[in-house]
């Protein structure tokens, strides 16, 4: 018989919205069992987050309000109700009891703080021994969460260290004061398949080895595969379905489950589009409404077969290549002199070669530090190269001086990463969109400007009345559909997409990567698709160069690169990738 450790009973989490208050998470049930992974899935806005937080006493009281519920804290054949504790009360159970790790490590470790002392600092909190006996406990702990030398590591401040290293940090200090249960919220959203790999199979061993149970929160559910024993299927606020994971995968009955196995691009066939979650549901009046869909027989509609994409990238190849990149180099100072004469530098590209040809998407692949976005920058001349020639329709662009620089962005533009970063907070989004038109003089005036930036809007299918909005208002796959709209504001043919889709919910993904394809085909712009997960790279593009260490591994047609690697490396990338049972 199971022995449970944590019970969350009836639980009603509200937050105030205009002139009332609305439940984000609404009357949720469920419990945790001692030594047991249980996987929280849902997408942005779920109520996954809220959920995690009030277990933790987190959440800031107000403008949160929890209204109903218990959360029962199960120890020594007693009961405590967390939600009744006084604020010195939870500080006895939080970090000695309940441990946590954020989602970005970078925003939750301190950057004035060594990486040691931050841990020391939690150790003698909990346990009152001296600073040497707290570093020696550091020590043992990076080295138990596999970080390479540990004893350096404890001099080390945040920003020196890699994602997955400062992630593994914050696995360090969820397990250093040996708690009973670790929240990990969204631990490798950003990260690489390998270092989400290594992340994974790092929590697993943990928790096997430390017999400490463990929520696991995402929106993947293929990342749920690799590590839950049971698995929480979140939306709107409520647990809509539950079961053990073989039972999720081989036999869904939600529709949002259904469609969150599907919208993940399949790897052993090729799509058109990717399924969305609208193929298996839609909401009338908050009521949901089942739609009668057959996962096989709409992925047999929305398949096309291996000749059918070989015959297309022949048709394309045809064609005279519109951008050519010829032994590219781009390197950073490494080490100075006393002088401050460069001594060493550092390759981020080195040695490349490659063409692309009109209407071909190529996928650019490889783990973070690879080059990847260095070289989409330097084709772009927002770094300039060290040597080598960049050709675009017969223009040598890193010999072009500035001006001319600046009127053939009007043709090739790029979509960023981090939609929020790259957008002005001061500008509304009918500005940042208008704008790039401006600078290049297109439409003649403000007033058909406007009106071609509420025809992109829709185009992008958000609404008329986003023009006036500013984009703190907008969640990140409705920002990445701006940054969109933006780079065609200006009608490119030639787009570079910068990790577009990395830090998107799955589903919201399919979408987004759906939206590029109907894009690329109504405005037949040609394009360079960056990103370190293979499965997308290889369901968006034609052919694939795999990247590492500034150079190219291999390169050639999506199909080939995946099922017939030629190297370790991208042998390795393919691994890496989760894999979803049952679909």
């Amino acid at each position: 018989m199971p022995d449970k450790l944590i019970d969350v009973e009836h639980l009603t989490i509200s937050f105030p919205h205009d002139d009332e208050r609305v439940p984000v998470v609404n009357d949720i049930s469920f419990h945790i069992d001692k030594g047991e992974v249980v996987g929280l899935v849902g997408e942005s806005g779920s109520g996954k987050s809220v959920t995690s937080l009030s277990l933790m006493r987190l959440l800031p009281v107000p403008p949160a309000s929890i209204d109903a519920g218990k959360i029962l804290f199960y120890e020594n054949a007693k009961e405590t109700n967390l939600l009744e504790l006084g604020e010195e009360g939870i500080r006895h159970y939080r970090g000695n009891k309940l441990g946590m790790i954020f989602q970005e490590p970078m925003s939750s470790l301190n950057p004035v703080f060594t990486c040691g002392d931050q841990l020391v600092e939690a150790i003698r909190l909990h346990q009152h021994i001296s600073h040497p006996e707290a570093e020696k406990q550091v020590v043992e702990l990076f080295r138990r969460v596999q970080l390479p030398t540990p004893e350096k590591m404890l001099q080390r401040y945040p920003h020196q260290l890699s994602g997955g290293q400062k992630q593994r940090v914050m696995i360090a200090m969820a397990i250093c004061c040996h708690p009973q249960l670790v929240i990990a919220d969204e631990p490798t959203t950003a990260l690489d398949v390998t270092v989400q790999k290594a992340i994974l199979k790092l929590l697993k061993d943990l928790q096997q080895q430390l017999h400490i149970s463990v929520l696991f929160i995402t929106h993947d559910l293929g990342v749920v595969a690799e590590i839950a024993d049971r698995v929480m299927v979140m939306y709107r606020g409520k647990i809509v379905e539950q079961g053990t994971v073989q039972q999720i995968f081989k036999a869904p009955q939600h529709p949002y489950t259904k469609g969150l196995l599907a919208c993940r691009p399949p790897l052993d066939r090729q799509l058109k589009k990717l399924p969305v979650i609208a193929d298996f549901m839609e909401e009338k009046n908050g009521v949901i409404v089942e739609k009668n869909t057959d996962i096989e027989e709409l992925l047999s509609q929305l398949e096309i077969t291996s000749l059918q994409k070989e015959i297309n990238l022949k048709t394309l190849q045809e064609k005279r290549p519109i951008l050519l990149v010829k032994d590219l180099v781009t390197r950073f100072p490494g080490k100075t002199n006393f002088w401050g004469r460069t001594e060493s530098w550092t390759y981020a590209v080195n040695k490349v070669n490659f063409e692309l040809y009109p209407g071909e998407t190529l996928g650019l692949v490889g783990e973070s530090g690879c080059g990847k976005t260095t070289l989409g920058r330097t084709i772009l001349q927002l770094v300039r190269p060290a040597s080598g020639e960049v050709i675009y329709r017969g223009q040598e662009l890193s010999k072009m001086p500035e001006e001319e620089l600046r009127k053939l962005r009007k043709k090739v533009q790029i979509i960023f990463q981090d939609p929020y970063s790259s957008l002005n907070p001061r500008m509304t989004v009918g500005q940042a969109i208008m704008e790039p038109m401006q600078v290049h003089g297109l439409y003649g005036n403000d007033k058909q400007r406007r009106q071609k930036t509420l025809e992109l809007l829709e185009t992008v299918t958000l609404k008329p009345e986003f023009f006036n909005r500013y984009p703190h208002e907008f969640s990140g796959g409705q920002r990445q559909r701006i940054g969109i709209a933006r780079a065609l504001a200006v009608e490119p043919d030639f787009i570079i997409c910068d990790e577009s889709v990395s830090a998107l919910d799955v589903s919201v993904q399919a979408q987004v990567l759906n939206l590029l394809l109907q894009l690329k085909d109504e405005f037949r712009f040609s394009c360079i698709f960056i990103s370190h997960d293979l499965s997308v790279v290889k369901f968006m593009c034609d052919r694939i160069i795999v990247m590492n260490k500034g150079q190219i591994e291999e390169s050639g047609p999506s199909d080939e690169i995946y099922y017939h690697p030629k190297t370790d490396y991208t042998k390795q990338l393919i691994a890496a990738i989760p894999k979803v049972g049952g679909w």
